[in-house]
């Protein structure tokens, strides 16, 4: 991570390229954040202001959010979704597990019972809206114990103990 002045936020500057030089042949990422922007993003209350306030700096995300990223990916995660009445639930597993070990971070119960998954794609469900809208246009698929888990698919597991 690399901590520059706002005026650096964009661009970087002599420190950043000598890091990223440094990291070139590692399995690294440079984040680039600015500590003043963010210590007033954590200040803000709502999720509308913090977007205005990154817009007004012509940023997207914050440096937060990029190192989670960033993170994310070095790590070799992934996060999928349980919904349900009460709650949605974010699971964080490695990249390339199957169903029955996504299943096992709910619960062990779950993964040594694992049956079958009910899986919707989130981009589907972004479009549809809601889990009855996407079982209605066919986006829900039953999946088997071979099936990967793909990053922001949302599950209902069947199992039997």
């Amino acid at each position: 991570m690399a901590n520059v002045d706002e005026n650096s936020i964009h661009t970087g500057n002599r420190h950043v390229t000598a890091l990223k030089e440094a990291v070139k042949d590692e399995n690294a990422e440079v984040v680039v954040v600015c500590a003043a922007i963010e210590a007033q993003i954590a200040e803000l209350e709502s999720e509308e202001d913090r977007q205005a306030f990154l817009a007004e700096y012509g940023l997207t995300d914050s440096g937060l959010s990029k190192l989670i990223r960033a993170s994310y990916h070095l790590l070799d995660l992934i996060t999928y979704f349980t919904a349900g009445e009460k709650e949605v639930r974010a699971w964080t597993i490695k990249k390339g597990w199957k169903a029955p070990q996504a299943a096992g971070v709910i619960h062990s119960d779950f993964e040594k019972g694992f049956i079958k998954a009910e899986v919707i794609k989130l981009s589907d469900y972004q479009i549809f809206k809601s889990e009855q809208a996407c079982r209605e246009a066919g986006k829900m698929a039953i999946e088997g114990k071979e099936y990967t888990v793909e990053d922001g698919d949302i599950m209902h597991f069947r199992f039997n103990v």
